[in-house]
């Protein structure tokens, strides 16, 4: 309403009048105090008889109306929790966030209809339960524990949970947290109608049985030397306890506040402790499973705009023989150019599958091979001598030993997790913005983590190899600005049989003198390859 303007409305056949005003405070011409602000206010008109019935119902229904309009024009966010070093710098708080974008929806989940169906319904009765949880004297809020392989879609099914109740999200990183005391402070920051996560629970801290007994192992067997410096990093790490988390999750504080949801996703659902995923924790247990054949249909409709093909049938037999996950479909689903159709893209699905159940038979081969090494070695070792078996039994000794040593000396001072790093890159903060890329590079890939690099995280793996006559040819084009020449074919043979980098090649080519033409250049790459090629003859017959 502008200042001085006059609304009229009716309630229950009373008139109501509504108007705007605003009070200009009167100064003196001249003052030490800063200026006033003007004081605006809304005055409420009606006939003296009405009174109780505009009192006792009518400003609470203005007062309903109005939170229900703030709460849908108002701009839904994702938090994540700040150390609590900067707690108490100026103006700084608990929580920063952006605005939350994330496009999921349940539509577009690929999981089956029923078991959706089942999850938005429980998710709808939640919103609507303020007067049931009252009714039955539990705080209000629900827990749902996500479990399954990664790229089955966790991260997913929260969004999906935030835009279908228009919730925030409190995406809580317990690494960050120090302790107990620092866990409730959080809490209580927290608004109604949010979504509080703790994404990998098993990877966040030392919360499941089996590492707490590990932990206990390891401290009776260390020296004194090793017990300070261990007590030492304790205290930077993270204390927050089982007891605590508990605590946060249904205890007294669980009451602080209300419709919230808590949601706990983890890979390994048996590392956790039964007693922080007991129903009354976490209520819902969802699997999020391998993609099966109504998941991949759904898949293809949003893909690719598609209900039926014939090549559905193959799809639903390989399916059923091989376990894949909804992003390594969803991968193979998306075209990569302009050029690329339906037919090629399920056919790149169904060369994928094919591929797995390959795989699957030579694992199992081998398995079965390895099975039996292991049953004649062992024959074999009760026929050794005594002192013998003694020996390699310490040589095994010896090998644990460097593995410990090797271990501590690879321990990296950075506190960033796996999980940390997988949520940036495809979780629930990878939808904080758009159109990016993001690259990772490294020389040894088969040393990475398969969570970190699986299709839906790194959708392209492409593998920058030695040089082939087709790289050499560009080079050639590049350096020497010849397209073929007579030492082509020489170096060509030189390529099948020696491992040699582009830079490699590059530099050879690269002329070092104004007089040097291509075939002084060609000439000198063949005398590079020739002994390169017998240094690797000399370290395989070394091997």
């Amino acid at each position: 309403m502008d200042d001085h303007e006059q609304v009229m409305e009716e309630f229950q056949g009373i008139k109501i009048w509504w108007s705007s005003n605003k009070n200009t405070p009167k100064r003196p011409s001249f003052s030490f105090y800063p200026k006033t602000e003007e004081r605006r206010y809304y005055t409420l008109t009606f006939h003296k008889r009405y009174r109780d019935a505009i009192t006792k119902s009518y400003i609470d229904k203005v007062l309903k109306d109005g939170k229900a309009i703030a709460v849908r024009n108002r701009e839904r966010k994702l938090y994540t929790n700040n150390p609590s070093d900067s707690w108490y710098e100026y103006q700084s708080t608990k929580w920063s966030h952006v605005q939350f974008e994330h496009p999921a929806n349940f539509e577009t989940l690929a999981m089956a209809e029923n078991e959706k169906e089942a999850i938005k319904n429980d998710l709808i009765k939640f919103s609507k339960g303020k007067e049931y949880y009252t009714k039955i004297g539990k705080p209000w809020k629900r827990g749902y524990l996500l479990y399954g392989p990664p790229g089955t879609g966790k991260s997913t099914m929260i969004a999906a949970m935030a835009n279908l109740l228009d919730y925030d999200i409190y995406d809580l990183e317990l690494t960050t947290v120090k302790d107990n005391s620092e866990l409730r402070k959080l809490l209580i920051e927290t608004t109604s109608k949010s979504i509080i996560i703790i994404e990998d629970i098993d990877c966040s801290i030392d919360l499941t049985g089996q590492r707490r007994k590990e932990k206990k192992k390891y401290e009776s067997s260390s020296s004194s030397s090793d017990e300070e410096s261990s007590s030492s990093s304790e205290e930077d790490g993270s204390k927050v306890t089982l007891s605590g988390l508990l605590n946060f999750i249904d205890g007294i504080w669980s009451a602080c506040g209300g419709e919230r949801i808590i949601v706990f996703t983890t890979n390994f659902v048996d590392k956790l402790d039964p007693a922080l995923i007991r129903r009354g924790r976490m209520d819902r247990h969802i699997e999020m499973s391998y993609c099966c054949f109504e998941a991949f249909k759904l898949l293809a409709r949003n893909y690719l705009d598609l209900d039926d093909h014939e090549l559905f049938g193959r799809i639903e037999g390989l399916l059923g023989e091989k376990e894949i996950t909804p992003a390594d479909v969803a991968e193979c689903l998306m075209p990569k150019s302009e050029r690329e159709g339906v037919e090629s893209c399920l056919r790149e699905l169904v060369k994928v599958l094919e591929k797995l159940k390959k795989k699957k038979k030579q694992g199992k081969k081998k398995a079965e091979e390895e099975g039996q090494r292991k049953k004649k070695k062992k024959a074999k070792k009760k026929t050794t001598k005594k002192g013998e078996s003694e020996e390699e039994k310490e040589g095994e000794d010896g090998n644990g030993d460097e593995e410990v040593e090797s271990e501590d000396e690879t321990e990296s001072s950075s506190k960033v997790t796996l999980s940390g790093l997988l949520n940036i890159i495809d979780g629930i903060w990878s939808a904080s913005g758009g159109e990016r890329v993001i690259i990772f590079t490294t020389n040894h890939v088969e040393k990475l983590d398969e969570a970190l690099i699986r299709k839906g995280r790194m959708d392209k793996h492409i593998e920058l190899s030695y040089c082939d006559f087709e790289g050499f040819k560009v080079l050639a084009k590049n350096y020497l600005s010849i397209e073929t020449h007579p030492l082509f074919e020489v170096v060509r043979g030189l390529l099948e049989k020696t491992k040699v980098s582009p830079a490699d090649v590059a530099e050879s080519l690269m002329q070092k003198a104004v007089e040097e033409d291509a075939d002084i250049c060609l000439n000198r790459l063949i005398r590079d390859l020739e002994s390169k090629s017998a240094k690797e003859g000399e370290q395989s017959k070394e091997a």
